[in-house]
C-alpha cells in the first residue's frame, strides 16, 4: 500500500497484514492460564494471520532474565515485536475483540 504525500494514514487504522508478525508469549511453566493463552493466541493467529506469524514462547521459570527486556509485570503477556510499534496484551486472550484492537488489527469502536 502506497501512501500519497499529503494524505497521512489515520492514527487508528489497522496494520497491514502482508508482513510477518513476530509475537512473544511470556508464560510461567505449564500453568492453566499459560496453556489457555497459548491456545487462544494460536487459534487467533490461524484465523487472522495464517502463514504470516511467528510465536516465540518464553517460560519465565526457565528464563526469568528475559522479562526485563519487554518489561513484563504480569503473565501471561503477549508482546507484538513486529510490525512496529510494539504492542503488549496481558491475559489469556479469550476476548477476541480486545485482542483485535490490542494487536492493532481493528480500530477501537
Amino acid at each position: 500500500m502506497k501512501i500519497k504525500p499529503g494524505k497521512p494514514r489515520a492514527a487508528h487504522a489497522p496494520r497491514q497484514l502482508a508482513q510477518l508478525w513476530q509475537l512473544r508469549l511470556y508464560v510461567v511453566d505449564q500453568s492453566p492460564q499459560s496453556r489457555t493463552a497459548f491456545a487462544n493466541l494460536k487459534q487467533f493467529c490461524e484465523s487472522h494471520l495464517k502463514g504470516r506469524y511467528r510465536i516465540t514462547v518464553i517460560d519465565l521459570v526457565k528464563q526469568p532474565q528475559l522479562a526485563k527486556g519487554d518489561q513484563i509485570l504480569a503473565i501471561p503477556t503477549v508482546v507484538r515485536k513486529l510490525p512496529k510499534p510494539v504492542r503488549t496484551l496481558i491475559g489469556n486472550l479469550s476476548d477476541t475483540a480486545r485482542v483485535l484492537v490490542g494487536l492493532d488489527l481493528r480500530a477501537a469502536d
